[in-house]
């Protein structure tokens, strides 16, 4: 499993704040330019070179945008975006293909791509069908639903009805992981890499988890057994507050 990453730098609360793109292509050449030119826009890159990487990295990583190609070894890439939207995978999307008649573009998008740009392209214009994506994504993405609650980013509140239970920072990403991949079965591996990037030991998965269910219920994250955690559902309504 080829993977090509680079690392974002933290901001002063040791947090990654670059936008993290996923660019699954086999063309060694094309992958190599399109991964510098996002690196100049100042985008954390990862490539995958076929479709099980690919698959991989969209299942276990958060991104901020995905860049797919077409025809790709091991996995096919509408197969592939088939896959990740079937797990939970809300990233947005743009599909880069040599097919490009209207008839592959519609494939594309009924696949669940958001865009869909044709080989050869501008790259002025992919560059900015990005921004337009990340754009779209950071939109979307101040809320979650857990359940018949959300999760406001912005104020890391869990709202149920008229009752608003306020997360610590750490509470809210772990909260947030989970939430993005509803269906998803994280283990705490995972989790430790994805919402406490500075930590090392994955006890503090188990005691944050802990802290979720003492605020919003004990079914706000489901443990599945000898697999890890996935979203469960949040117990607080409004007329009783925070379930101990």
């Amino acid at each position: 499993m080829a993977v090509v990453s680079t690392h974002p730098g933290p901001d002063a609360a040791g947090h990654a704040t670059a936008t993290r793109v996923l660019l699954v292509e086999d063309e060694a050449e094309l992958a190599a330019m399109l991964a510098g030119l996002f690196r100049e826009e100042g985008y954390v890159v990862d490539v995958a070179a076929d479709g099980h990487t690919g698959l991989h990295l969209g299942l276990t990583r958060r991104y901020d945008v995905a860049v797919l190609d077409r025809g790709l070894p091991a996995v096919e890439g509408l197969d592939l975006l088939a896959r990740l939207r079937r797990s939970g995978f809300t990233t947005p999307v743009l599909v880069l293909s040599a097919l490009g008649n209207p008839a592959d573009r519609v494939a594309g998008l009924d696949a669940g791509a958001e865009d869909y740009l044709a080989k050869p392209f501008d790259i002025d214009e992919l560059l900015a069908r990005l921004r337009a994506l990340r754009r779209r994504h950071l939109d979307t993405a101040r809320a979650l639903p857990v359940g018949d609650a959300r999760l406001e980013l912005d104020s890391r509140q869990v709202v149920s009805g008229s009752t608003r239970t306020a997360l610590s920072e750490r509470e809210c990403d772990l909260l947030a992981t989970l939430a993005a991949r509803p269906r998803q079965v994280f283990g705490r591996d995972d989790l430790l890499t994805l919402a406490f990037p500075e930590a090392e030991n994955p006890v503090v998965v188990d005691t944050y988890v802990h802290y979720l269910r003492r605020k919003l219920g004990r079914g706000v994250v489901e443990t599945v057994r000898g697999r890890g955690y996935r979203l469960g559902t949040v117990a607080v309504r409004a007329d009783e507050g925070p379930v101990a």
